[in-house]
């Protein structure tokens, strides 16, 4: 959370109320990134080596494999590590601006299509001929991998 609120009871209502830290304005910009890296840190290592799963769709961080229903599927390392990013948030809808920031490391250019475009290569590899895309586009959102309805059911 960033906010110009400083009191004590600030900090610990926006603590309790599901904040992963607090700062408060002015700050350093370097003790910004320092908190954000921290932060990824925490949220990332669990998650690092462990097997990622969405029906058929198989992403193994260690090995660097992705199979479908058993058929190993090349992709480069970006497809790769654009595809880790969606399965560890499966389910959700991710924006083009955080899978921007995190697999390409780039800052917000409102005019780059470089995720729509890997996206299309992603599909081509790992979708099966007519079957509904695993990769939905949420339109003026983002992206989101997940389930389909039969999967859930």
């Amino acid at each position: 959370m960033l906010t110009a609120k400083d009191s004590l009871r600030d900090k610990v209502e926006g603590l309790r109320g599901g904040a992963d830290d607090y700062l408060t304005k002015p700050f350093a910009f370097e003790e910004l990134l320092a908190r954000l890296h921290a932060l990824q840190r925490r949220h990332a290592a669990p998650d690092a080596e462990a097997e990622l799963r969405i029906g058929g769709l198989v992403l193994d961080p260690q090995s660097r494999r992705v199979s479908r229903d058993g058929r190993a599927i090349a992709l480069t390392a970006r497809e790769f590590e654009l595809l880790r990013f969606l399965m560890a948030n499966a389910d959700k809808v991710v924006s083009r601006q955080r899978l921007l920031n995190g697999v390409w490391d780039y800052g917000y250019d409102p005019g780059t299509k470089i995720v729509d475009v890997y996206v299309r290569y992603l599909r081509a590899k790992i979708d099966l001929p007519g079957e509904p895309s695993l990769i939905q586009t949420i339109r003026g959102v983002g992206y989101m991998i997940g389930r389909s309805r039969r999967e859930s059911l």
